[in-house]
């Protein structure tokens, strides 16, 4: 069947009503295909979009009228707006997939880049769940954007293979990036820890920026990771990398230089079943995961989804990888944040964590802050609680260590 061209106002005469719609998202965020699901509207019936949409970058809450529907896997704020349309479930990578494969979506409104020389559309910067997906799924529509790079690594998806597409030109979205003077100090403690021929694993933000950039004197590393910013592309620049395609990611978010580069001989982009397969992870000698947090507790459990505002995301893929690193000969997983936030402890009492465990305290060997670092690797919880409040804000150290032994204290009472 030969692909169907459309125009403005055409979507709802492709796109089956009903069903469950996966939507290109993170920078692959496609304003003309939120526009068409907007005018859309009714006829589109009860559909449920879903996407890993990214709080701060993904704006559109697919609004088709009042029977759609939202399914998410991180809280952004304009879907906790939308009320009871939004259904945010909070499950990491491995376990997005399996709900994926137990209900398949019907169609799928995704972006790509033009085909290449084999009528090939790369999937570009959001390779993750739409390349794992796309022959599952029957209907796809496609918003083919000339500005996607075609990225090395995954093939995409044959023009051939369409329902329907859409032209027109759209800049990726875009995440600042940036660093800091506690940035930069938490990078030089984790320097030092990263060994040549390391295989490593960043999130987003200024904190895996400047470890990534403060790498750039080690040889021989390699990356595998969901998600890559701009000190990801600096790496690969550097010189530190093994050589070939060193550099595997799902999904790349940041500044349009990041996007100008992903065509660099070490970067190769991957489906979520390579990125974040147990198998393959612990597989993988020397692993080393980095990853960030809203608040670590005194037990050592890290809790990363939630503030005192509410719910700010999902878990993501940290818990995937902490369990590969463990599987890992040579592993070593790494959580690293501010002291503090706004004048507030991010070392928090045990038990007092806003939000749930996103990773428990046999899913972190070290904490690393501004002050230094607490290596947590088979201590008993006295030493545990110890070391941390050790790397905590000096201001609160004491106020940390009053309220551990009171704690500790209440449960030898009991």
């Amino acid at each position: 069947m030969t692909a169907r061209f459309l125009r403005p106002g055409d979507l709802a005469s492709a796109l089956p009503p009903g069903g469950l719609t996966l939507v290109s998202s993170s920078p692959a965020e496609s304003d003309l295909l939120a526009a068409e699901v907007a005018a859309a509207g009714p006829a589109l019936g009860a559909m449920t979009f879903s996407g890993i949409f990214v709080p701060g970058l993904n704006k559109a809450t697919w609004q088709a009228g009042p029977d759609s529907r939202v399914l998410t896997f991180f809280q952004t704020p304009e879907l906790r707006r939308e009320g009871a349309r939004s259904d945010f479930r909070p499950l990491c990578y491995q376990d997005i997939l399996r709900l994926y494969r137990r209900n398949p979506p019907a169609a799928a409104l995704l972006m790509c880049s033009p085909p290449d020389a084999n009528g090939n559309c790369s999937f570009g910067a959001e390779t993750a769940y739409i390349a794992a997906l796309w022959r599952d799924i029957p209907v796809r529509i496609a918003h083919i954007n000339p500005a996607m790079p075609c990225t090395p690594g995954d093939e995409g998806i044959p023009f051939a293979e369409l329902t329907a597409w859409y032209e027109q030109e759209q800049p990726l979205r875009t995440m600042p990036g940036g660093s800091d003077a506690i940035s930069e100090a938490i990078a030089a403690s984790i320097a030092p820890l990263v060994p040549d021929g390391a295989t490593l694993q960043t999130g987003l933000g200024k904190i895996p920026d400047a470890v990534l950039r403060a790498l750039s004197g080690h040889r021989n590393l390699r990356m595998h990771s969901g998600l890559i910013g701009d000190g990801a592309l600096a790496l690969v620049r550097s010189g530190a990398m093994a050589p070939g395609r060193s550099a595997l990611a799902g999904v790349a978010i940041g500044s349009p230089e990041l996007y100008a580069g992903l065509d660099h001989e070490h970067f190769q982009f991957q489906p979520v079943t390579v990125t974040h397969d147990p198998a393959t992870l612990a597989a993988i000698e020397g692993l080393v995961t980095i990853n960030s947090a809203m608040e670590v507790d005194l037990y050592g459990q890290v809790h990363a989804e939630a503030s005192s505002r509410g719910f700010m995301s999902g878990p993501g893929g940290a818990g995937d990888y902490a369990r590969g690193a463990r599987a890992s000969r040579g592993g070593l997983r790494i959580i690293a944040l501010p002291s503090q936030a706004g004048g507030s402890s991010r070392i928090v009492p045990a038990g007092q964590g806003h939000g749930p465990v996103s990773l428990s305290r046999f899913d972190v060997d070290l904490v690393v802050t501004e002050h230094g670092i607490a290596d947590l690797r088979e201590l008993g919880h006295e030493d545990r609680a110890q070391a941390l409040i050790r790397i905590a804000a000096p201001d609160h150290r004491e106020t940390l260590a009053r309220g551990w032994r009171d704690s500790m204290n209440a449960l030898q009472e009991r």
